[in-house]
Parts: C-alpha cells; sequence; structure tokens
C-alpha cells in the first residue's frame, strides 16, 4: 500500500493508496475524523471502511487533511478541508479514467466534509457516513440528497448524540429515489472500541448489497432501522 503525495489547494497532500488490479475498477476516497482532536487518515474507524472497499476491488484512497502528518497547510473549519477532499477525488479520478462507480466514506468529521463533496460531485454514486456530527454542524444542504448509502452510529457515543444522528438518517430516508440505510450498533462508543468487527460486518454486509447487479437488488425502498 504506497504512500502518495499529491498537489493541494494549500501545498502536499499525504495519502494512502490503493490500486485496483481490475479494469475499469471503482474508487473511493477516505475521509478522516477532526484534524484537531488527533484525527488522521490512520483512524481505526477509517482503516476498516478502507479495507472494506480494497477486498471489493475499488481503488482506494484515503489521505491527511490540510496540517495533519505530512499535509501541508492548516486547518481551515471545513472549508479547506472540502477542498483538499476535492483535490484528492481529482488526483484518484486521474489515475482512475475509467473507473466505473464512485464512493466516499467518512467518519465524524470526516463523514460532513464526505456529504458535502457528494452533493458537489455528481459521479459519487454512493457514500458511507459514520458518525456523522449532526449535533454541531449543518447538514440542510443535503436538500436533496442525490445518492443512497448508509449511515452507522453508536448508541453509547459520547460525542455525537444518537438522537441528532437518527434525525438527520430519517430526513434522508424519506426522500424519494434513493435508499439510506441507519444502522445502530449497540454498546459502541465514538471509536468504536472493542465493536470494530460489527462495524466491518455492517459495511461488509451493506457493500455486498449496494454493489449487486441491478437484477439482484430488491426494489428501491426508502428505510431506517
Amino acid at each position: 500500500m504506497p504512500d502518495v503525495i499529491f498537489n493541494g489547494p494549500d501545498g502536499r497532500i499525504e495519502g494512502r493508496y490503493q490500486h485496483s488490479k481490475e479494469p475499469n475498477a471503482p474508487v473511493v476516497l477516505l475521509l478522516h475524523p477532526h484534524p484537531m482532536h488527533g484525527g488522521t487518515m490512520n483512524n481505526k474507524v477509517v482503516y476498516t471502511m478502507f479495507h472494506a472497499f480494497a477486498k471489493r476491488g475499488f481503488s482506494a484512497l484515503r489521505f491527511n487533511f490540510r496540517g495533519v502528518g505530512r499535509s501541508q497547510g492548516g486547518f481551515d473549519h471545513g472549508v479547506g478541508e472540502l477542498s483538499d477532499a476535492a483535490a484528492a477525488l481529482d488526483w484518484v479520478q486521474s489515475h482512475n479514467p475509467d473507473a466505473s462507480r464512485c464512493w466516499v466514506a467518512g467518519f465524524s468529521f470526516g463523514a460532513w466534509i464526505g456529504m458535502q463533496l457528494l452533493m458537489r460531485r455528481p459521479e459519487i454514486e454512493g457514500f458511507i457516513s459514520i458518525s456523522p456530527p449532526a449535533d454541531r454542524y449543518d447538514f440542510t444542504f443535503l436538500a436533496p440528497c442525490p445518492s443512497s448509502g448508509l449511515i452507522v452510529q453508536g448508541d453509547k457515543d459520547e460525542t455525537v448524540p444518537e438522537a441528532d444522528v437518527a434525525k438527520l438518517a430519517h430526513k434522508l430516508a424519506n426522500q424519494r429515489d434513493i435508499t439510506v440505510d441507519y444502522k445502530l450498533i449497540k454498546g459502541a462508543n465514538h471509536f468504536f472500541t472493542d465493536k470494530l468487527p460489527e462495524l466491518e460486518g455492517l459495511v461488509d454486509k451493506y457493500l455486498d448489497k449496494a454493489l449487486a447487479p441491478a437484477a439482484e437488488k430488491p426494489a428501491k425502498v426508502a428505510k431506517a432501522s
């Protein structure tokens, strides 16, 4: 899994990239939690998602936002970080010009950035948001949410109240023409301590369903569970 350095809007950006050997492989961008609270691309939740996509043949990129690790620049309260994510997606697409599909996945602060990127890049067809901070950031830009996806939350999250995430998930799940699954992991705190295998299982199950050939998929029904 090679280290990569690419140009971002505020200097060099550091990443880890796994290139798929499959022709026309899909791509995914993975976004880490808050840079000012220890978030990096090596976060265990981010790596869990990275591994789930990579083993399904995705070309997968995770990277450090500006000011984290070897990425240049400084924290920009989400504005610059969204620009970093757009630059990272440009980079991975430049190395996969014939990608069959495009996804974004984020954890906490990274989930908020990822959902904003989803609204700006119509080629993104699916998302995974883990513990989106619906209590402290505005998600009303998802009007409507353009793609189907998965939201996962722990019921013992001490950082992001479960009720706020459930409310967001319910709002998105009631929109037409998309399917948003909401999964709650009992006993899980914000970082899913001792619950990463369960989280990985949920992500695996969701991806198997979402990536199945169209003929194998059930009819679209918006739901939250």
